[in-house]
């Protein structure tokens, strides 16, 4: 049987909604988006924005970011939780969390990236969050919020309603330099969206979502504690995304294989594989180049579930995660997945 998760309730224009850095303080370091980021959730959506006492502090402890975790969720003026980025050792959060407080009090989560590790938390205590929203990027875009961005925020962030995910015509995976004052002045150039690529059968699948940063889900493999045992995740949809890392396609194939091996990847009904982030500010491919890489990692992913589960479907390059726009995932909430209609929908 599916596992479905609850739903918390949502936000209204004029309610206060916590800014969390419970992976990484870099509004710290980086102000001027995060202070940008701030300023669109007060104005442009209605929130008010509460800081805690961790979200500016760079190399805050495990313990105190987990502190102001525990405090937001059991604050009852608080209405939703947002990130501000993500980061490199939220796992280290994980057990100073109080899971009774967070069962007790379910809020809509926002966060990517190393936040994939509190998204999954709370998918083990039934709590469905949602995989993207970053002040620092998603709010804090340069020049204007993208626009598809917006739309589905503002869906996710108010509404359970069913929305479609489509794909964009124009993304950037290029970074900018946020310590330049001249970068949040202008969007980013944009390069043409290519589409969707679907592959396998045609049958539409329905179900509870699963996945996140593929970094990120294979620390938790390795470390074992936050993974259920396979049939939990029978009939789910796999979404998966890289980082700014750039993992190559060996370790892509090695991370989606050690979940076959584990027998997780046998359980799931669909996958969805966001649009691979190829750019980064140490490494600046070609065009050539970039379109090899992102070639080889669909390769890879397409190689193991070819072992491991080959028949279902399968659709790459979503707007989800590291790149622009960033649309937003329910993690654990109902994703639609149709290839014959070339459709992703999700319910938030």
């Amino acid at each position: 049987m599916l596992r479905m998760l609850a739903y918390p309730d949502k936000p209204a224009p004029g309610d206060g909604v916590a800014i969390l850095s419970p992976a990484a303080g870099l509004p710290a370091i980086f102000p001027a988006p995060y202070e940008l980021g701030l300023s669109r959730l007060e104005k442009d959506f209605g929130l008010v924005p509460v800081e805690y006492p961790t979200t500016r502090v760079l190399g805050a402890s495990p313990a105190a970011r987990a502190a102001d975790v525990n405090a937001a969720f059991a604050d009852p003026s608080i209405k939703a939780v947002l990130t501000a980025i993500g980061g490199e050792d939220q796992i280290k959060v994980l057990r100073h969390l109080d899971p009774d407080v967070l069962r007790a009090n379910p809020k809509p989560f926002f966060g990517l990236s190393d936040n994939t590790n509190l998204c999954n938390y709370l998918w083990n205590l039934g709590i469905v969050s949602y995989y993207g929203g970053a002040i620092m990027t998603a709010f804090g875009r340069g020049g204007a919020m993208h626009a598809q961005t917006e739309e589905a925020l503002r869906a996710a962030l108010f509404t359970h309603d069913e929305y479609e995910l489509r794909p964009a015509t124009g993304y950037s995976d290029v970074d900018r330099d946020w310590g330049d004052p001249e970068t949040l002045l202008s969007e980013p150039e944009l390069f043409p969206g290519d589409g969707w690529q679907w592959h396998g059968p045609s049958h539409e699948v329905t179900g509870p979502s699963w996945g996140g940063c593929l970094e990120i889900v294979d620390w938790n493999l390795r470390v074992g504690t936050h993974i259920r045992p396979p049939a939990t995740y029978d009939g789910c949809v796999l979404f998966l995304e890289t980082s700014e890392e750039l993992p190559d396609a060996n370790y892509v194939y090695r991370v989606v294989m050690a979940m076959g091996e584990r027998g997780l990847l046998q359980h799931f009904g669909a996958a969805v594989v966001g649009r691979p982030k190829a750019w980064s500010m140490d490494r600046r491919p070609t065009p050539e180049r970039k379109a090899e890489y992102i070639a080889a990692q669909r390769e890879a992913v397409l190689r193991a579930f070819t072992e491991y589960n080959p028949d279902i479907p399968l659709v790459f390059n979503v707007d989800i995660g590291h790149t622009d726009p960033q649309l937003v995932v329910p993690y654990g909430g109902t994703v639609t997945v149709a290839p014959a209609a070339g459709r992703v929908t999700v319910r938030y």
